[in-house]
């Protein structure tokens, strides 16, 4: 016999809030693709790029750096209670039943306890100083700080070394300066005595000439030099070097040698001609008398004739000539000089 009695209603996904407000739902959230579409209009959120990101990263470092030390703080907090509504509670989905979820669950995870790991208070911390129960904001802060030391010691290292080897550099190149400025100085005083013991070898043999050589008269005076110009010289020119003197007067042998010739020699009046070793021939010219011969040997200062006044002359004079081995004249001042002879 059907009852009249009505059939109880099924739990409805609406109640009434302890409030008394209106009914909201508590039932399954089942998301679609139209309940989830971006909202439209100006209540839009834009999306972040790039900063957003960035700033992720920096506040992911930032906490890893400070928060060491909050971590050892955080598990002496009092845990805090989460609830649910039972209504809620009870329609959660089983978490196995969620798609790409139950595949990472067992019933063995289940059993496993939960991880072993080390207390938060401990992290980062080595062995030994988790056995002496340093706290890891501490051991963080003294690593940080062992580093910007390293860093300051290895910077202070490298400075050293620059400065070392600049002041090396600057060393070396004073010292090759002053090993230059020595070898200079002793090259100049080289050179200085070089040139000094030149000009005493110089004035040694001009000695030693000297001793062997002699100047044709004792008392003159040079009224005429080689290479003169005047219309008293048949070639235009003085041919040799005029020794002024009183008549008679000794004229001497400059060098040893042998008399070539000795006689009459026209506008040359009396002349006598000596020959040295080296073929050099000097002419004694308008001499009053001639003491020697041809053939004859004589020495250094050995007299050969007596000052005159015979042939083209204008008054008593010594007409000195000096030729070559070929017949050449030459300076007969420059050639007395460089044997030692001050004219």
């Amino acid at each position: 016999m059907a009852s009249n009695k009505p059939a109880p209603e099924a739990p409805s996904p609406f109640s009434t809030d302890s409030y008394g407000g209106a009914e909201r739902s508590v039932g399954e959230w089942n998301p679609t693709e139209d309940s989830i579409r971006p909202v439209r209009g100006r209540h839009r959120v834009a999306k972040q790029r790039g900063l957003a990101r960035s700033s992720t990263v920096l506040g992911v470092g930032v906490i890893a750096a400070v928060g060491a030390g909050g971590m050892a703080t955080a598990q002496d907090k009092a845990p805090v209670s989460i609830s649910l509504p039972d209504s809620i509670a009870d329609n959660l989905p089983d978490a196995k039943s969620l798609p790409g979820v139950g595949a990472f669950m067992s019933d063995e995870a289940e059993a496993a306890p939960v991880a072993a790991a080390a207390p938060l208070t401990t992290a980062g911390l080595t062995s030994a100083e988790a056995e002496q129960g340093t706290d890891a904001g501490e051991a963080l802060r003294a690593r940080i700080l062992q580093q910007a030391e390293q860093q300051q010691a290895s910077a202070d290292a490298e400075a050293k070394a620059a400065a070392e080897k600049e002041a090396a550099e600057k060393a070396a190149e004073e010292a090759k300066k002053q090993q230059d400025e020595a070898e200079a100085d002793a090259a100049a005083k080289k050179k200085a005595a070089e040139e000094a013991a030149k000009k005493k070898a110089e004035e040694e043999r001009l000695a030693k000439l000297a001793a062997s050589f002699s100047l044709p008269a004792s008392s003159y005076t040079i009224s005429s030099t080689y290479g003169q110009s005047g219309a008293m010289w048949s070639s235009g020119q003085h041919t040799g070097l005029d020794f002024a003197g009183s008549a008679g007067s000794p004229l001497k042998a400059v060098h040893s040698g042998t008399i070539t010739s000795a006689g009459w020699s026209g506008s040359y009046g009396y002349r006598t001609v000596l020959q040295l070793d080296d073929g050099t021939e000097i002419w004694y010219a308008h001499q009053s008398s001639i003491d020697v011969s041809v053939g004859q040997k004589v020495t250094t200062g050995e007299t050969i004739g007596r000052m005159g006044a015979t042939g083209n002359v204008t008054g008593v004079h010594l007409h000195l000539e000096v030729r070559t081995a070929g017949g050449s004249a030459m300076d007969p001042m420059a050639w007395l000089n460089s044997k030692g002879l001050s004219v």
